[in-house]
């Protein structure tokens, strides 16, 4: 039980600092509506237990980073799956697997960007990633720039990235 009041609080906290990014960006539904299928028991109950199991947080890199299809848990692997079909601010909605094993990487729209951004910043404050700095973006470019390579983009998806997250970039801080 413990587990799932570990895990209410950090979504809950996810939330709020999603949608305060949200809010600045004028994305005020999105900030509202985010991620509110990881109250549904197929996504709360396997994220909570492999988070939260034991009172132990597992499962991400030093960076917040965790590869949710390589975790043996079957459970969360699912869940992550409806996550992320779930919810266009995630790049692995725009997949789309083809029948010859390939995929195709379609455009996201500018504001489910703009709304992923706003995730990664929001997870990285709500995991205690962000120090107070004038570069809202230096933690959460820093990690993208890590993990850019795990990310299956479209070309224009991933200009339209790196334009916000440099839009306040100051190569002092990097």
């Amino acid at each position: 039980m413990k587990q799932y009041i570990q895990y209410l609080k950090y979504v809950i906290m996810h939330k709020w600092y999603v949608a305060k990014e949200c809010f600045q960006e004028g994305l005020y539904w999105k900030g509202i509506t985010h991620d509110m299928s990881k109250f549904l028991p197929s996504e709360f109950i396997p994220y909570a237990n492999f988070f939260y199991n034991n009172s132990t947080k597992k499962g991400r890199d030093k960076t917040g980073y965790y590869k949710p299809t390589d975790t043996g848990d079957i459970d969360f692997d699912f869940a992550w799956l409806l996550h992320q079909k779930r919810n266009r601010h995630h790049w692995q909605w725009w997949i789309l697997p083809e029948d010859d094993g390939g995929i195709k990487v379609l455009k996201m729209s500018n504001n489910n960007v703009t709304e992923m951004i706003c995730d990664w910043v929001g997870a990285g404050k709500a995991q205690g990633f962000h120090s107070p700095s004038s570069d809202k973006y230096y933690e959460t470019r820093q990690w993208y720039l890590q993990n850019k390579s795990k990310m299956n983009l479209h070309l224009e998806t991933r200009a339209y990235i790196e334009q916000i997250l440099l839009r306040s970039f100051n190569p002092s801080k990097v």
